[in-house]
């Protein structure tokens, strides 16, 4: 039995006519009769009674006509999810976000996917540090991410994104604070609430490096998270560097200050595993890039001055 046969079938049953079922099938009027007897034969089952004026549906042909339509409409329904899921438009995702990136694009790409792609199915990840969005992409924990390069494995390919400059958080207390910017060499005695060391964090290195070009090496308490690090420094426990899109995250008693005449920066970019042709990788990758890029024509981080 073919799916024909149950679609000849159908079409007979529905139009009670084999001339007109004919006509609605394209083909000829006796190669169908003779398909419909082949079912029957085949079934070992009557299925339709036919007069010489109309065809009719036996007891048995009646329920035979609900199963077929069943499993015809379960056959475009399955043709329709595969089409969709070799388009990219069905499927899973799971992304990873630098801390940075989590206060400020893991909202808006989640907005987005959920708009242009209502049938992924995404798994968003936040405050996960480069190596470990790296390791977790190589385990396939992850799909995608958001973080800060270099990346050094080969099994990964990086995209950049946007660099972002750095920009100090201070608590509202701190004698700095009510400065338009500030003078990185003038944080040189505070202490200072950073990124993990050891290459665990970009930006701990990029925080490094920008204070030993100001004439000092920081010193204090490294942290993983960026809610946590904005929270220490609210708390007045130190100062701290970050990249401007963490003015995202709004934390009482902490106020962002610009560097003055600053050229520090960081990098944002997305990654994955190099030669993955999945076609959801493919349209997410196209959503992220959308989003990031209508962030940097919309200003839609506080003002460097703000107190948060």
């Amino acid at each position: 039995m073919e799916l024909r046969h149950l679609r000849y079938f159908v079409a007979v049953a529905e139009e009670c006519h084999f001339g007109r079922a004919a006509e609605r099938l394209h083909m000829a009027q006796p190669p169908l009769s003779q398909q419909i007897k082949q079912l029957e034969a085949e079934l070992g089952v009557q299925l339709l009674e036919r007069t010489s004026r109309r065809v009719e549906l036996t007891p048995a042909g009646q329920r035979y006509l609900e199963r077929a339509r069943d499993v015809l409409a379960r056959v475009e329904a399955a043709n329709d999810e595969a089409a969709l899921v070799a388009g990219g438009m069905v499927g899973r995702v799971s992304i990873g976000f630098t801390g940075s990136a989590t206060y400020e694009l893991l909202p808006a790409i989640s907005r987005a996917l959920q708009a242009r792609l209502p049938g992924v199915e995404a798994d968003l990840r936040g405050e996960l540090l480069t190596p470990r969005q790296v390791s977790g992409m190589l385990a396939h924990e992850l799909d995608l991410g958001v973080l800060r390069p270099p990346v050094g494995d080969p099994a990964i390919e990086v995209h950049p994104l946007r660099r972002e400059r750095l920009v100090v958080v201070l608590p509202e207390t701190h004698r700095l604070a009510g400065h338009g910017a500030v003078d990185l060499a003038a944080l040189a005695d505070d202490p200072f609430v950073t990124y993990p060391s050891h290459q665990r964090s970009v930006v701990h290195d990029a925080v490094l490096a920008a204070c030993q070009d100001a004439g000092f090496t920081p010193h204090g308490t490294e942290v993983a998270e960026t809610s946590t690090l904005v929270s220490f420094v609210a708390a007045g426990l130190g100062v701290a560097l970050v990249p401007e899109s963490v003015q995202h995250l709004r934390i009482t008693g902490a106020t962002y200050r610009p560097l003055v005449a600053a050229s520090a920066d960081v990098d944002l970019a997305v990654a994955h595993r190099a030669g993955d042709a999945s076609p959801v990788l493919a349209r997410v990758l196209d959503v992220v890039r959308a989003v990031v890029a209508d962030r940097g024509r919309k200003p839609g981080v506080p003002a460097p001055g703000s107190s948060l």
